[in-house]
């Protein structure tokens, strides 16, 4: 479980071992960044760069960041060119794993700052065996559901915390208002498995039990938690909007938005888009439990880390940039920057916006897991993931029932995958 522990003094260099690192950054030695935040572009350029350049003046840092439906592909061809960035942003588990054993990615094996991290958090950017850390942990993103506090105000709703109370929410929504009781689409597919499937799911497969039965083939997904997560997402379908299967994930966040919707299944990545874009107080709740007194699991999901190009010629200036983004300072810079991005160090961090807030809090109240479908099974054809992504969304759509998508994801999986076959 990913639990924000008591304040630890960072182990920083020592003070002869960073002049000796920084004499190698001249003021011509820049590290570029790659990434596909493109929306935090701002906040490199205003926020995290001057910080760190308040320690290191004369390292300089570019962040270059690539659309997040191109970034694989573009990384991957600068790479191969030797065009690509010093500083590499990383996906977690497979992707760049990949870019690790083709000799893309430095091995980060003796980083002071990796000290700061627990083998939980690192456990998206390590060889399978563990003998290799290639990324360094910066965030991880947590699954739930955020909800227009006034609608709920206004029908005089409690957030629900059971399966039962959740849907006699729904109920309540649809007969005595107008808005649209559960706001997502299935369009693009992914949401259905990312913020339908993944989110619940953890509470119906017991979170990392469930995940690692699939890894090691003691579970299956025809098994009973797996039909049932299914058979809850398809009774979301009479309460998601009108011409929900046309509806694509931008259409979901406006609607939300524009006050049309009272709960919307959420990453906490949606946080800063909802604070810059709704003019109305938004709140949070975990995925409800299947019934009263259950232990609570939530979907905290290992998301983004930082590597190093191996083919870099400035890695001695990269080390000491990565090593200041295991400090506390970083891990308060970005969270507060970027509410709904979680640091994974075990540092102390105080997170000012409210819903981001709630969302952390699951942490100290909740097991915690991460999306069962990255880690090793997504590494065949069919590409589980991919499949969840479908499956799911014809679960909700009403043209596959939750058997048939069991079926399919564990024939799927059967296929490539030998623990399943």
């Amino acid at each position: 479980m990913l639990k924000v522990r008591s304040a630890l003094p960072h182990k920083t260099l020592t003070c002869l071992a960073a002049l000796m690192l920084a004499g190698t950054a001249s003021a011509s030695n820049t590290l570029y960044v790659e990434s596909w935040r493109s929306d935090d572009a701002n906040i490199w350029s205003d926020t995290i760069i001057p910080a760190f350049n308040k320690h290191y003046p004369d390292i300089k840092l570019q962040f270059a960041p690539t659309p997040p439906t191109d970034y694989n592909s573009a990384l991957q061809a600068k790479l191969q060119a030797g065009s690509a960035g010093d500083i590499i942003t990383c996906r977690p588990f497979d992707a760049s794993l990949q870019l690790f054993k083709s000799g893309y990615l430095e091995s980060l094996n003796g980083l002071e700052g990796l000290n700061d991290f627990s083998d939980v958090a690192k456990s998206a950017w390590v060889t399978d065996d563990g003998s290799e850390q290639f990324c360094l942990p910066m965030a991880s993103v947590i699954h739930g559901f955020i909800y227009n506090k006034e609608i709920f105000e206004e029908l005089n709703l409690s957030v629900p915390n059971t399966q039962k109370e959740f849907f006699d929410t729904l109920a309540t929504i649809k007969s005595e208002s107008r808005y649209t009781p559960l706001d997502m689409g299935t369009a693009d597919q992914w949401e259905a498995a990312t913020m339908g499937f993944q989110n619940i799911g953890p509470n119906f497969w017991k979170g990392e039990t469930g995940r690692k039965g699939l890894i090691d083939g003691s579970a299956k997904l025809t098994d009973q938690p797996y039909v049932d997560t299914w058979k809850e997402l398809a009774k979301w379908k009479p309460y998601l909007g009108r011409g929900f299967e046309a509806q694509k994930y931008s259409d979901s966040q406006n609607l939300f938005t524009l006050g049309r919707a009272a709960i919307y299944p959420a990453g906490s990545w949606d946080i800063q888009t909802f604070n810059n874009q709704a003019d109305f107080e938004f709140g949070a709740f975990k995925p409800p439990v299947l019934k009263e007194g259950d232990t609570c699991y939530i979907s905290d999901h290992t998301d983004i880390g930082i590597g190093i190009n191996a083919a870099s010629k400035n890695k001695e200036a990269a080390k000491i940039f990565l090593n200041w983004m295991a400090s506390a300072e970083f891990g308060a810079l970005f969270a507060n920057a970027v509410p709904g991005f979680f640091p994974l160090s075990n540092h102390t961090i105080a997170i000012k916006d409210p819903v981001a807030k709630e969302f952390i809090s699951w942490r100290s109240q909740c097991e915690s897991t991460i999306r069962n479908s990255y880690q090793i099974l997504s590494r065949g054809t069919p590409n589980l993931e991919n499949q969840l992504w479908n499956v799911s969304a014809q679960v909700i759509n009403g043209t596959m029932t939750p058997e048939e998508a069991a079926s399919e994801t564990q024939k799927g999986l059967e296929q490539w995958y030998a623990p399943q076959q």
